[in-house]
């Protein structure tokens, strides 16, 4: 499968401006590749006083920090350059993947603000409100008032939000806590990445991919609590892959991938045979490659796609949650076993 070019012209072929190509890449794929990552934050780990609860020693998807005996305070933040052409789609889908980090630790969001990074002579100002339109109306769907935030003049568009939220410290979900022989859930498809990634070549737009990035997963994140379960994370820009085998180094145990359970998002098959994958893919595979054993069968495409870059992916659970497909399951020992 030969990789297809992704460089866009910021007007389509009516001349209207196209939000994609005026960024390098799109959503979550732009992410500093895991193992880079790593090794920048390797320092700043080991923080544990003033109520510490999670920090950034496992990778977790927000900070948790205890105020009160039954209150822990959740903060994260995150943004990216533009996923979709629409400016409004593009703010949904920023918001909700910014808030899926609170989600994703078991926790509410409270209060939220804007990031923003704008080419000013570049895009018209109109464009950056109906940004910040999509990203309030997600947030208010979430009960999360957004209270102003930080801009700046910036060559490529940039947009997302620092969420702070809450949860009870008894009930968070981490990354560390994952105990072997329980199935691991989704609960959304994987695929976007390929589709972003086309949608960015070619302007073709997948709406079952949108409706899909702009779902929040609090849902979700209340029917795993009502399971029981007490590990979990986000799948975003590292893949499938990628997070699970954060969540099992962290936790000191290892898995079992059942590719043929993994739902897919409409489209998404097609895309990868027609060789629209990213590099932030194709990096997230070479992270965790070292880490995997796969069953005969198991193709270079099939590991491409579980390590698909998503942006604001489903949550994948370590316990059952009705409703959603059980993709494998923890056991003692190390790495991923795709089968």
């Amino acid at each position: 499968m030969e990789q297809t070019r992704t460089s866009t012209s910021p007007l389509s072929p009516t001349g209207a401006l196209r939000l994609t190509g005026f960024a390098h890449g799109g959503g979550c794929a732009c992410k500093i590749p895991p193992g880079e990552l790593e090794d920048a934050v390797r320092g700043l780990t080991g923080q544990s006083g003033a109520g510490v609860l999670v920090g950034l020693d496992d990778g977790d998807d927000a900070a948790a920090v205890l105020v009160r005996d039954d209150l822990a305070v959740l903060s994260t933040a995150d943004f990216f350059t533009p996923v979709v052409d629409d400016a409004y789609d593009w703010g949904r889908i920023a918001a909700a993947n910014a808030l899926s980090d609170v989600y994703a630790m078991g926790g509410r969001p409270v209060m939220a603000i804007n990031l923003v990074g704008w080419p000013r002579e570049a895009l018209p100002m109109d464009l950056l409100t109906e940004v910040l339109r999509g990203g309030l109306a997600v947030a208010s769907e979430a009960g999360c008032p957004v209270i102003g935030g930080h801009s700046i003049d910036d060559p490529e568009p940039k947009y997302g939000m620092a969420v702070t939220g809450v949860a009870d410290p008894d009930r968070l979900l981490r990354n560390d806590a994952a105990a072997p022989g329980l199935p691991l859930t989704l609960t959304k498809p994987i695929g976007v990445g390929l589709l972003n990634n086309r949608h960015k070549a070619t302007g073709e737009v997948f709406g079952e991919a949108v409706a899909t990035m702009t779902r929040l997963n609090r849902d979700a994140a209340e029917a795993a609590l009502a399971a029981g379960a007490r590990a979990a994370t986000d799948v975003t820009g590292f893949g499938l892959l990628g997070h699970l085998h954060k969540m099992c180094r962290a936790s000191g145990v290892g898995a079992v991938l059942d590719r043929g359970a993994v739902p897919l998002v409409e489209g998404a098959a097609e895309a990868l045979r027609d060789g629209y994958v990213s590099g932030g893919t194709r990096r997230n595979l070479d992270w965790v490659r070292p880490h995997l054993r796969s069953a005969a069968g198991v193709t270079e495409d099939d590991l491409l796609l579980l390590a698909d870059a998503q942006t604001s992916g489903g949550l994948l659970v370590v316990g059952e949650v009705p409703g959603h497909p059980v993709v494998g399951h923890t056991v003692a020992g190390s790495g991923i076993d795709v089968r």
